[in-house]
C-alpha cells in the first residue's frame, strides 16, 4: 500500500474515532430496560450506566491530552483503544449492575483519552486556513454517532444488548490497529526528547475563557434534550418514539451542517461565529420551550443543532488553532468542560423544571444568548 492511501486511511480512522466516542457512550440509552430486566435492577437503577460513563470520562479529560502528549500521542491512542476493547467486552460478560458500572467507568476513562488527541492528531496534519472545515467534519462524525447510537442500541436489544458492546470492541481494536497520521513524526519527537506540553500550558485563562463557552454552549443546547423531552411529552402528549424523533432532529441537523459551519470559520473565524451562534442557539432554546405549536418547537430545535455545532467546532477550533505550547492539553480541557456542561444541565434545570417549565429554558438561554458571546469579545480584546 502506498504511504499516500495509508495516511488517508488513517485520516479516515481519526473520524471513525470520533463517531466511536460518543456512540460507546449513548448506545445504553435505549435498551436501560432489557438491560435492567437482564441484570436485575429497575430501568431508573440502570440508567446509572449513562453516568458511570460520562462522569469518569468527563473528569480524567481535563488532563488526558496532556498526559497523552507526555507519553506519546500515537502510544496513548492504541492503548486507550485496546483498554476501550477491554471494557467493552467486560460489559459484554457482566453478570451484575456493579461489573457493568466498573466497565462503564474504564469506557469512559479510555474514550477520555482518545476524543482530545484525535482532534490534535488532525490539527497536526491539517493547514491552518482549512481547520475548521476539517473540525466541522469530525464534529459531524461525533454528532453523528450520538445520534444513531440510542437507534442502533435499541435494534441490537431486540436481540441481545450485550452484542453492541462486542461490536465496540471489535470496532475499537481495528481503530487502534489503523494508526495515527503523522505517527513517525511523533515517535521521532519522543525519542529527541522534545519537551511536553505542561497541564499550566492548557490551563491558561484564554483556553478557561473558550472553555466556559463550550461548556455554556453544550450545556444549554445539547444538555436540554431531557427538557425537550419532558415537554413533548407533558405538552403535547408525544409517545417514547415520537419523542425521540423529535430530539433526532437535532442531532441530523448538526450532522447535515457541522462542515459547512467549519467553513464558516475558516472564512470568519472562530471567535467571530461563536458570537454569531450563541445568540441564534439561546433564541432556538427560548421558542423551544416557551411554544406551545409542535412543527415550530421541531423546527427551532434543529436550529439549536447547527448552532450547537458551530459553538463547538468553533471552540475546537479557538483552541487548536492558537500557538500555544500544549495545544492537545488545551482541547482536552475544552472537551471536558463540554461534557460536564452535559453533566450539570439535568441537576441545575430539573428542579427549575418542577417550578415552572419555560423557566426552566430562560436560564440556560439567557446565559448562553449573554454570558458566551461576552466571554468571546473579551478573550478577543486581550
Amino acid at each position: 500500500m502506498s504511504e499516500g492511501r495509508r495516511a488517508s486511511l488513517r485520516v479516515a480512522a481519526l473520524y471513525a474515532g470520533g463517531f466511536l466516542g460518543p456512540f460507546g457512550g449513548g448506545v445504553v440509552a435505549s435498551m436501560l430496560p432489557e438491560i435492567g430486566g437482564d441484570l436485575g435492577v429497575s430501568t431508573g437503577t440502570a440508567s446509572s450506566s449513562l453516568t458511570a460513563y460520562l462522569l469518569p470520562f468527563a473528569a480524567v479529560m481535563l488532563v488526558s491530552g496532556t498526559l497523552g502528549a507526555r507519553w506519546g500521542r500515537v502510544r496513548t491512542v492504541r492503548w486507550a483503544y485496546a483498554l476501550y476493547a477491554v471494557s467493552s467486552l467486560a460489559c459484554a460478560l457482566a453478570p451484575t449492575l456493579g461489573l457493568l458500572l466498573g466497565a462503564r467507568a474504564v469506557q469512559g476513562v479510555a474514550n477520555s483519552f482518545t476524543t482530545p488527541l484525535l482532534l490534535a492528531a488532525l490539527a497536526a496534519v491539517t493547514p491552518r486556513e482549512r481547520l475548521g472545515r476539517v473540525l466541522g467534519t469530525f464534529g459531524a462524525c461525533q454528532a453523528a454517532g450520538q445520534t444513531s447510537a440510542p437507534l442502533v442500541g435499541g435494534l441490537s436489544a431486540e436481540l441481545d444488548w450485550r452484542l453492541s458492546f462486542v461490536v465496540l470492541a471489535v470496532v475499537s481494536v481495528a481503530l487502534g490497529a489503523a494508526g495515527l497520521p503523522g505517527e513517525v513524526d511523533d515517535d521521532r519527537a519522543a525519542e529527541r526528547g522534545e519537551p511536553a506540553g505542561r497541564l499550566r500550558d492548557a490551563l491558561t485563562l484564554p483556553v478557561l475563557r473558550v472553555a466556559t463557552v463550550a461548556f455554556l454552549g453544550w450545556g444549554a443546547l445539547g444538555g436540554l434534550s431531557f427538557l425537550v423531552a419532558f415537554r413533548g411529552e407533558d405538552t403535547f402528549g408525544l409517545t417514547a418514539a415520537q419523542r425521540g424523533l423529535l430530539l433526532t432532529v437535532f442531532g441530523v441537523a448538526g450532522i447535515l451542517t457541522a462542515r459547512r459551519a467549519g467553513g464558516l470559520i475558516d472564512r470568519w473565524g472562530a471567535r467571530r461565529t461563536i458570537v454569531l451562534a450563541a445568540p441564534v442557539g439561546a433564541a432556538a432554546v427560548l421558542v423551544a420551550g416557551t411554544v406551545d405549536v409542535l412543527l415550530v418547537v421541531a423546527l427551532v430545535w434543529a436550529a439549536a443543532g447547527v448552532a450547537s455545532q458551530m459553538i463547538l467546532v468553533g471552540v475546537n477550533t479557538a483552541v487548536l488553532g492558537s500557538a500555544g505550547a500544549n495545544r492537545g492539553g488545551a482541547v482536552s480541557v475544552v472537551q471536558s468542560f463540554r461534557f460536564f456542561g452535559a453533566a450539570a444541565a439535568p441537576l441545575a434545570l430539573t428542579p427549575l423544571y418542577a417550578v415552572h417549565p419555560h423557566v426552566a429554558f430562560v436560564v440556560p438561554a439567557l446565559l448562553l444568548g449573554i454570558a458566551a458571546p461576552l466571554l468571546v469579545l473579551r478573550g478577543t480584546r486581550r
